[in-house]
């Protein structure tokens, strides 16, 4: 072992890396790092990739290349002085054997590059597609079944309209509307039958409506269905903005929630308290039954 292997050798140890942990950070074989510790330069094909595989060890375990190319230069074969005897070696190899383990061995080192630059791109696009689309990841990790339906926009307005025209049908029954919507909203019974799991059931009465309004502060994916599985809403809420459904006419309804914490769901104007902790239970499914008076 030359005085440049023990340096290089103490110095991944002091950063406790093992040869494997070092053979990912600079994506050299394992049995290349080992003959650098070792002096073994015969392994390795060409001087170049031996001065270019110490410089890279240098930089992953914190030393300063130019100072161990300073320090250690009779220990470190030229790149100047034999390259062009080798490369000429290997020519007439190549033409003697054009298909032996030479070429090969040659062709190595561009292989491990092109496989590493193949490697690092995979992991940036995962990354990159995790960190784009958490919402919609988590609901699929949390959920049995999620469906693959078209992003449905908000029916606000629409509604708005509709409940203006029933409100205000004759002056009497604008005087007697404000004295029934309070007691709609106070007197409605909002209450947790049962919890498994990540499901919440949840079930409404003394009350004669059943509106839903599911709002978002980020990025939020959210489904909505009935018993018989129809979909009233499947997608992404976007930050600061709302989804309102009339779900008077159904007795159960499901609401798949893909990150709970930005998520808040009103029903009849009163805002619903998760029974599981949203911190612990980012993704949570809630079943409101609705009992008619």
């Amino acid at each position: 072992m030359t005085e440049l292997g023990i340096r290089l050798k103490e110095a991944r140890e002091e950063k406790n890396y093992s040869l494997d942990d070092l053979q990912t950070i600079t994506k050299i074989q394992k049995r290349y790092l080992i003959a650098l510790e070792e002096g073994n330069y015969q392994i390795i094909p060409g001087k170049f990739y031996v001065r270019a595989f110490i410089k890279q060890y240098s930089e992953a375990v914190g030393l300063n290349p130019e100072e161990i190319f300073d320090v250690h230069k009779n220990d470190i074969p030229s790149s100047h002085n034999d390259d062009l005897p080798e490369q000429l070696s290997r020519v007439k190899t190549q033409r003697e054997l054009p298909k032996s383990a030479a070429k090969l061995l040659d062709m190595l080192p561009k292989i491990l590059i092109i496989l590493g630059i193949v490697a690092i791109a995979v992991i940036i696009w995962f990354f990159y597609q995790r960190d784009t689309n958490p919402s919609e990841t988590q609901a699929q990790q949390g959920t049995e079944q999620i469906d693959s339906d078209s992003y449905e926009v908000s029916d606000e307005a629409p509604q708005n309209k509709d409940e203006s025209k029933e409100e205000t049908p004759s002056p009497a029954e604008e005087k007697e509307e404000p004295k029934e919507e309070p007691k709609d909203e106070t007197a409605q019974n909002l209450s947790v039958t049962a919890t498994q799991g990540k499901t919440t059931t949840y079930e409404l009465s003394e009350i004669d409506k059943f509106e839903l309004e599911i709002g978002s502060k980020g990025n939020t994916w959210v489904s909505i269905k009935n018993n018989n599985g129809e979909t009233f809403h499947s997608g992404v809420i976007t930050s600061g903005n709302s989804v309102s459904k009339d779900l008077t006419g159904e007795a159960s309804v499901r609401i798949t929630i893909g990150f709970v914490p930005d998520t808040e769901i009103k029903v009849n104007g009163q805002v619903l308290k998760y029974e599981l902790d949203p911190a612990k239970n980012n993704t949570q499914n809630i079943v409101i039954n609705y009992k008619k008076n």
